[in-house]
């Protein structure tokens, strides 16, 4: 391989990585209201009480919806939605559903519910996709606090 075609792929590849998250940093600041960038849905139509109870990312059905701060949130089953509606800080997820290492980064990115997602200490985070999502379980507690700290800022 010659200099210039391994530079010509090694540019590609940095793009293939830098792109997605570029694109991805929709808002500046939250309005004060959850992320419902995904057709006004809160954790794109996951419901937010499962990750905690069944422990893993399940649909949510619209005949169990309530709305929110700013969003609808789906919940598989009655049951959930009443949850929900009982303690809504106990189950939403934190950072107003934004990408928890983007905003310990300062930006508001989106999020994948299936592939970007943890319950630390009984507290939803969501991540913007797997890799992400490694990067971030490689220093939880850093991650957390550096979020706390820029949240404020974030959340207006």
């Amino acid at each position: 391989m010659t200099v210039p075609t391994f530079a010509r792929r090694a540019v590609l590849a940095g793009l293939a990585v830098a792109l997605p998250l570029a694109a991805a940093h929709a808002v500046d600041r939250t309005g004060g209201t959850h992320n419902s960038l995904y057709a006004g849905l809160g954790a794109k139509g996951y419901d937010v009480v499962a990750y905690q109870t069944v422990g893993k990312p399940t649909l949510g059905k619209a005949e169990h919806e309530d709305l929110w701060s700013g969003a609808t949130w789906r919940f598989a089953n009655a049951q959930h939605l009443a949850m929900f509606k009982a303690d809504r800080e106990k189950y939403a997820p934190q950072f107003g559903g934004f990408c928890s290492w983007g905003v310990a980064q300062g930006k508001l990115f989106d999020v994948d519910p299936v592939n970007g997602w943890k319950v630390v200490d009984g507290k939803l985070y969501m991540n913007f996709n797997a890799d992400i999502q490694r990067t971030w379980e490689a220093d939880i507690p850093g991650m957390i606090a550096r979020a706390k700290a820029n949240w404020p800022k974030l959340n207006q």
